[in-house]
């Protein structure tokens, strides 16, 4: 199975301190949504791990939640793409889950629900818990300069050697033959 496994905030859309917590303030990272379009067409399944402490913080409710993914995927719609799947952790980092990364759980679950070893598959964030979380389940991380990516990339030393790219649009040709 090809799948491509996405941050959201900082990866597909623009990230905020003050987090993404309407439709309204979810505005796509330009080249982001034709990226993941490009990613079906080739016959990659998506699928989008995000940590969502803005719960369990109580800035918006699981229907804003739902709400925010369905501009998502309505915008991706538009330009024939599709996310197969959204994982997200709702707690806070005080709730010492394991699915909140850097933990590796909530790509674990991803594995578990799709049936299938991550090696080899490509995980994409804008943060070292990205990296983190991807480099425990056994996944191949790949860093973005979008978002939180440019901070990032100065922590990456101690990290070890992960392909790094401008943006989304740039780490989908890289993953994908030349037409």
């Amino acid at each position: 199975m090809k799948l491509a496994i996405l941050d959201r905030d900082g990866v597909i859309n623009e990230d905020s301190d003050d987090f993404i917590k309407s439709p309204d303030e979810w505005i796509p990272i330009p080249g982001s949504l034709e990226a993941i379009a490009r990613l079906n067409h080739a016959g990659y399944r998506v699928v989008v791990a995000s940590n969502q402490s803005g719960l369990a913080r109580g800035l918006f409710d699981i229907d804003g939640l739902n709400a925010i993914h369905q501009k998502m995927f309505d915008e991706l719609a538009k330009l024939g793409g599709h996310i197969d799947s959204v994982f997200f952790c709702p707690h806070g980092p005080e709730d010492h889950c394991d699915c909140r990364k850097p933990r590796p759980g909530l790509l674990k679950a991803i594995a578990d629900r799709l049936e299938l070893d991550l090696a080899g598959i490509p995980a994409i964030g804008d943060s070292l818990r990205d990296l983190q979380a991807a480099a425990g389940a056994g996944a191949e991380p790949m860093l973005v300069l979008t978002g939180k990516g440019s901070k990032t990339l100065s922590k990456l030393e101690d990290f070890g050697d992960v392909p790094v790219y401008p943006n989304l649009a740039a780490a989908v040709d890289a993953l994908l033959p030349e037409a």
